[in-house]
């Protein structure tokens, strides 16, 4: 039978408890398994915790002497895969029961992309700094099979993919993207021009990395930056909701103003984004709207003026 080769990026992070589970399933896959994990970075210190996982059965671990990047290291991984199927999952997931790889096990024979999803703890996490990452996955990402299907390649994230090797092989992740974001959407978008099935089904990962709510804007806001550069660059990302507002107020004229507008209220907005209060999405909406708008090319004289370096965190 097709063998599998789960690939594991792991930057600074402890991937002990997932690799664990992944060697328990591993049998109830009909042929073999490979578990690669290739650290990408990591300190030192995440180094000694994870390098036991080498002593297990199946598992081969790597260390990088530095960081290459979200789409160069599962690149790395799949170039160094031995079997016909990849299971892409992110070091900050656990597997949500002992059923995890047979649900993948049933359903492989239907498409040669499988999508299984994410979902969240239900409860609200005791730390306010991690209310705003855990609401946005709750309530943008935690989406069931059936919602996802609607929009089978733009709801298609790395995390928890299951695709022929051959098939992701030939397409790769764009390494041209440093940044964090989206190199999963190009990569829907890609399967989406070839016309190649994707089936999403009801088999979530858990989302275990909530990110404090400053470091989860940061990473937005560059994830902002690879959608104007894929537009930019490709023409891509029109039928993201974002992108479509932002070339709807250009194309009525209203992007000068709202960059205008926007300008004088992003610190307070920001704020309120950061302590994660009812409505924060919605503005949160409008923060990232306000930062494409500026990354597609306004005028310099529609930036607001900061004293600080930083444009993240003076929420510019």
């Amino acid at each position: 039978m097709p063998g599998l080769s789960v690939l594991l990026p792991i930057y600074n992070r402890d991937v002990t408890r997932l690799v664990a589970a992944l060697v328990r399933q591993a049998p109830d896959w009909p042929g073999p398994v490979e578990i690669l994990c290739y650290d990408d970075g990591s300190g030192e210190a995440t180094r000694q915790t994870n390098r036991v996982v080498q002593t297990w059965p199946g598992v081969l671990y790597h260390e990088l002497p530095h960081n290459v990047g979200r789409s160069a290291i599962r690149n790395r991984l799949a170039a160094a895969a031995r079997h016909a199927w990849l299971l892409l999952l992110d070091n900050d997931s656990l597997l949500p029961d002992a059923q995890f790889l047979a649900r993948y096990v049933a359903a492989r024979a239907t498409a040669p992309v499988l999508v299984g999803g994410t979902t969240y703890e239900p409860a609200e996490p005791s730390d306010p700094a991690l209310r705003l990452r855990w609401l946005y996955g709750l309530q943008r990402e935690a989406r069931s099979a059936s919602v996802r299907q609607r929009n089978a390649y733009s709801q298609l994230t790395i995390n928890n993919i299951l695709i022929r090797a051959d098939l992701f092989r030939s397409i790769g992740l764009d390494e041209h993207l440093t940044r964090y974001g989206h190199e999963d959407t190009k990569l829907g978008w890609a399967l989406r021009a070839r016309q190649v099935p994707v089936l999403h089904l009801n088999n979530p990962v858990l989302h275990d990395g909530l990110e404090p709510a400053p470091e989860f804007l940061r990473k937005s806001r560059q994830a902002v930056l690879n959608l104007a550069q894929l537009f930019r660059s490709e023409g891509l990302g029109t039928d993201t909701k974002l992108l479509r507002s932002a070339l709807r107020l250009r194309r009525l004229g209203l992007d000068q103003a709202y960059c205008q507008g926007f300008a004088l209220v992003q610190r307070r907005v920001r704020r309120q984004v950061l302590l994660a209060r009812p409505g924060s999405l919605r503005q949160f909406d409008a923060l990232k709207l306000y930062w494409l708008l500026l990354a597609l090319g306004r005028p310099e004289t529609h930036r607001p003026q900061t004293k600080t370096a930083n444009p993240v965190e003076a929420g510019g």
